[in-house]
């Protein structure tokens, strides 16, 4: 696409999702809930891993660097999307705008790389118990935890470098919810299908790996759970496996969704995206809490201790 004036435009303007005027107090008010349940729950996990030595195993390090992550995700998104319901709140700077895609795109990278770390740790608890304390050492929890942040990093910033090299007119109305690559890349004077062809890749090698690796190491765990004679220890693995797949399935759909598909014009694109963005850092804590009789039992305790 050619534009007769390449200066890139000062801020862009979100479009957001469309929805009936009536609803408009009631929708601000549930991603207003949902954003203060979302960090309220994930300090919660937090505090309770740190407050209970129980809790102090490479599992449950990871789950707190997943809780941080899920925070950081949701106020990358979620109060700009809630600002976006006054006029003036769907103005985002360009500088923003490219904040924020830095940080969707390292935060989503760090996070599929931390699930598989997850289901690597459940593989080596269950089915190497024996080698378990001394290949998953504190040591190797702290450089495998700053390995997705670095992942993370490195990988946005290709994808964000890579997207903002194009040039930009002075069409500056995003048809989305926030600012992302697919949704950037309609407004760029050039063609975009390297870009998309790129996004496609990335997708392929970061999320698909990542996601063929869990469903690899929970193969081995079934196969080893179904060993197990007891009945009882077959339930606890299960249930405490069960709780990580879950969040890893409602984590990669809608990502798979959205990304996959990088010229999509679906109207729903803009909706999946704000379930991996909202939703599923939501969930997470609750399904962790919920599923996980450890963390039941540690969150009794401090709730016991703080009415004493």
């Amino acid at each position: 696409m050619e534009c007769p004036n390449q200066t890139a435009p000062e801020d862009f303007v979100l479009s957001g999702f469309p929805y009936p005027e009536e609803l408009k107090l009631p929708l601000l008010l549930f991603f207003s809930v949902m954003f203060a349940l979302t960090l309220a729950g994930n300090s919660l996990i937090i505090l309770v891993v740190i407050s209970d030595l129980q809790l102090h195993k490479p599992m449950y390090w990871f789950l707190c660097h997943l809780s941080l992550l899920d925070m950081a995700f949701s106020s990358v998104v979620v109060p700009k999307v809630i600002a976006g319901f006054n006029s003036r709140g769907k103005i985002i700077s360009f500088t923003e705008c490219v904040t924020q895609i830095f940080f969707l795109n390292f935060l989503g990278c760090a996070e599929s790389l931390l699930y598989t770390l997850m289901a690597y740790d459940r593989f080596l608890a269950i089915c190497k118990p024996l080698h378990y304390g001394n290949i998953m050492s504190w040591k190797a929890c702290l450089i495998l935890s700053l390995g997705t942040i670095i992942g993370g990093c490195l990988n946005s910033t290709f994808q964000t470098t890579f997207t903002f090299r194009l040039p930009y007119g002075q069409r500056n109305s995003i048809d989305y919810v926030f600012c992302d690559i697919p949704a950037i890349l309609k407004l760029a004077c050039a063609d975009t299908e390297l870009n998309e062809l790129m996004i496609f890749i990335d997708i392929g090698l970061v999320a698909m790996t990542c996601f063929l690796l869990i469903l690899a190491s929970y193969a081995y765990i079934v196969i080893a759970i179904l060993k197990i004679s007891s009945s009882e220890g077959r339930h606890r693995a299960f249930s405490t496996c069960s709780a990580h797949l879950t969040v890893v399935v409602i984590y990669y759909l809608p990502l798979f969704y959205r990304y996959m598909r990088p010229s999509s014009q679906d109207s729903m694109d803009g909706v999946v995206s704000m379930f991996y963005t909202t939703i599923t850092p939501l969930l997470n804590p609750v399904i962790y809490t919920l599923r996980n009789k450890e963390m039941k039992t540690a969150l009794v305790k401090l709730w016991s201790r703080n009415l004493e």
